[in-house]
């Protein structure tokens, strides 16, 4: 069953680039493969992936903890 999702937290990767402090927003592809922890996205679609805010700012802010 897909989980439902607030539209209003969905971010594309120039957002999750700008939370991340990466100037590439390709980069992201990187983080993928490198961190297991990185999160899923919401929707992944062809080319259109999208990400819940919430979860890459707590991931960020793990990371940085760390």
């Amino acid at each position: 069953m897909a989980r439902r999702v607030d539209v209003e937290q969905l971010i594309g990767p120039s957002e999750v680039a700008e939370i991340l402090g990466l100037n590439n927003p390709g980069s992201i592809s990187v983080y993928r493969r490198r961190y297991s922890t990185f999160p899923i996205p919401a929707v992944e679609k062809g080319r259109c992936v999208l990400w819940i805010r919430a979860e890459i700012e707590a991931w960020s802010s793990q990371r940085k903890r760390s």
